[in-house]
């Protein structure tokens, strides 16, 4: 927004909570405004402090951006009585679709098909159990404002039911400050296919072709293309229509989108979801494959300038497709991660657009949404467009923080995803295999390890001959393998007695995860052992500050490296690798817990799987509890995930509801029953 601004010479004004005071956007814009503390309530979602940040600015206009206050009608009125314009539709447009509820009321009405449901205001907890038993399971609740699928669940039975009401109406106060639920009918396996309009006001109305959304884990759209593989041109013309129709209904006004289920096996065949009255986070697919910058036609029609194309003008040229990169890690489930960006490397070159909030240095905290930015790619085929994409997934670095970029060059390379057979549950269809354990790819150990291997002197590895240890510069120590005779290992003018010295790296890999790797030699030209495996010629090629090559088996692998404290990141070909070298006193500290633990049950103490705040606790300390039954809830960038007892036992909390925790903070205890070992 804030580069289109620029291009038409207008003056941009960012605001920010304490949270985002370091953002990219606060550094781009021409000025910026303090909204208020990190809680979204005394910042984002605070229209007075809103207005309050454009009257201070003197802004002509407010542009509401994607979340937040994007799609509230109390902002557009705000900025009406105020006299300031505001980006977007007006305020019965905004009131009608903005709330799912009135929409699908207002669309049936109107003769647009809707899924099945029960969409009432002011439905209690007791009215959507009632209206779950009509429509029949499986049922999908959602909150009534907003968008994003932030808060939605899908149900399978009555049981889990009151459990999914409360996690989506705080998911829905926290997001949007409003916790109203509508209920309708899951449908399984469908496709998730929305229409992108442009309306002005000297009343033109035309559609921007369609967006394929069907790549989506829990209800987060992950993956995004224009067209969709599935229409053709006389649906594409049918859906294209009808979401017009639904613009005109409420008198629409500037960029929106029209959001339907479509059948796989019959695409003719579509049901009227919701209408987003914003501009879509994925609308760069759309700029890439019409040529029209969506901001700026937003900015005109604010103006009161008129559309200067007509319906049949409109011309969709080759294929787009957008992948977002998210702070999330996907083996661990996708819970959110925070971290500082230590190395960035964003991708470049024909056909490539990334739209992102990243950089060097940046804060990745847990208060909001986790996407990082958007890799988006062009070209004349969708084939093309895939493999462009991956390939530009492999020029992206993050290192400092876990991302899903792995996982998304995965996904793109599934056979599905490549044939165009798509739906909506796809994605999760995909996740075991994508996420399944593998074995560690040495290249990433190994490059680490040579990058520290090549600090130590030849005078290092000669004193490990006696104390058994050699000091690396961070206080972390490899030692000598103690299989081999006490001897001279090498010196840098080639002399040697005796048989050679390995050096021995213990590296962790992940939270249950280690590999040893042995080095004999120089870093230039040495010879590495990983877990015992056969020996393996390898060598550091080139080494600068943040960047190596590494060659290892007769393969050279470029590598890019930052260090954090005693953690490693190594980054090649879109993933990156955290690795902390273990010292020689914390490998026998471990070796004599395991000793200690043997075969007992799992670990007693409970911790927290992300950084965020807790929400609710379901017991109370001093309750039994079972395994897997819930203890309490942890909420982070707009997500809630549920803590369980690991085991049966007598539960000690150590947190309580609005206690912020990070990441292995321990959050409960459970012990034994107190009756256990005594006889009967």
């Amino acid at each position: 927004m804030i580069a289109t601004l620029r291009r038409m010479g207008i003056r941009s004004v960012a605001v920010y909570s304490d949270a985002d005071r370091d953002a990219r956007h606060v550094a781009l814009a021409d000025t910026a405004v303090r909204l208020g503390p990190t809680e979204p309530r005394a910042s984002y979602l605070s229209v007075d402090a809103v207005l309050d940040a454009a009257r201070t600015s003197g802004a002509d206009a407010i542009h509401p951006g994607y979340g937040f206050l994007s799609e509230n009608p109390d902002l557009a009125k705000a900025c009406e009585a105020a006299g300031v314009v505001f980006v977007g539709p007006g305020i019965d447009a905004l009131a009608v679709m903005g709330d799912k509820i009135r929409a699908k009321k207002h669309v049936s009405a109107a003769g647009v098909p809707v899924i099945p449901g029960v969409a009432l205001p002011g439905l209690s907890d007791a009215d959507v159990v009632a209206a779950a038993a009509a429509v029949g399971y499986p049922v999908l609740v959602k909150p009534s404002a907003g968008g994003g699928g932030k808060g939605m669940t899908v149900v399978e039975s009555p049981s889990e039911l009151p459990d999914a009401l409360a996690a989506s109406r705080r998911v829905a106060g926290a997001a949007f400050g409003d916790d109203t639920l509508l209920i309708e009918r899951f449908v399984h396996a469908p496709r998730h296919i929305e229409v992108q309009l442009l309306a002005d006001t000297h009343g033109t109305v035309v559609h921007l072709g369609e967006r394929e959304c069907s790549l989506q884990r829990r209800h987060q759209k992950v993956v995004e293309e224009a067209p969709s593989a599935l229409l053709d041109a006389a649906t594409r013309s049918r859906i294209g229509e009808a979401a017009c129709d639904v613009a005109r209904s409420v008198g629409y006004v500037g960029a929106g989108t029209v959001e339907f289920l479509v059948s796989d096996d019959d695409p003719t065949e579509f049901f009227f979801m919701e209408m987003n009255t914003r501009l879509q986070v994925e609308h760069p697919v759309t700029e890439l494959v019409t040529g029209l910058d969506l901001v700026e036609w937003q900015l005109r029609v604010a103006a009161g300038e008129p559309l200067t194309f007509a319906q049949d003008d409109v011309r969709l040229t080759g294929h787009a497709v957008e992948a977002r990169v998210y702070a999330e890690d996907p083996s661990r489930d996708f819970l959110p991660t925070t971290g500082s960006v230590l190395l960035l490397d964003e991708p470049t070159g024909e056909g490539v657009r990334v739209d992102s909030a990243l950089r060097p240095g940046l804060e990745i905290g847990s208060a909001y949404d986790p996407m990082l930015s958007k890799v988006v790619a062009w070209a004349p085929s969708r084939a093309q467009a895939l493999a462009r994409l991956d390939a530009a997934l492999a020029r992206t670095t993050v290192l400092g923080v876990r991302t899903n970029i792995a996982f998304l060059r995965s996904v793109l390379a599934s056979p599905d995803v490549r044939a165009g057979r798509l739906d909506t549950g796809l994605l999760a269809r995909l996740i075991p295999t994508a996420t399944a354990a593998r074995p560690v790819d040495p290249v990433a150990p190994v490059a680490a390890v040579l990058w520290r291997h090549a600090s130590l002197t030849a005078d290092d590895l000669l004193g490990s001959t006696t104390s058994g240890v050699a000091a690396l510069p961070d206080g972390s120590a490899p030692s000598r393998d103690a299989s081999a005779p006490r001897s001279l290992a090498w010196r840098s003018d080639g002399w040697r007695l005796g048989d050679p010295l390995p050096v021995r790296y213990d590296v962790v890999t992940g939270p249950d995860s280690a590999v040893e790797v042995r080095v004999l030699g120089p870093a230039h030209a040495a010879t590495v052992t990983v877990d015992g495996g056969a020996p393996l010629a390898a060598a550091l090629v080139r080494r600068g500050p943040d960047a190596a090559e590494v060659e290892l088996a007769g393969v050279v692998h470029p590598v890019r490296l930052a260090t954090d404290g005693p953690v490693t990141w190594v980054g090649a070909d879109g993933t990156s690798t955290e690795l902390r070298f273990r010292t020689r006193a914390e490998r026998v500290a471990d070796s004599l817990a395991a000793l200690v633990r043997g075969d007992l049950p799992a670990d007693p103490v409970v911790r927290s799987p992300m950084p965020g705040i807790v929400v609710s606790v379901d017991v109370e300390s001093g309750d039994e509890v079972v395994a897997g039954q819930t203890l309490l809830v942890i909420e982070a960038m707009k997500m809630e995930h549920r803590v369980v007892a690991p085991g049966d036992g007598i539960v000690t909390l150590t947190v309580r509801p609005t206690d912020r925790v990070a990441l292995d903070h321990v959050v409960a205890t459970i012990s034994g029953h107190p009756h256990e070992g005594t006889p009967e």
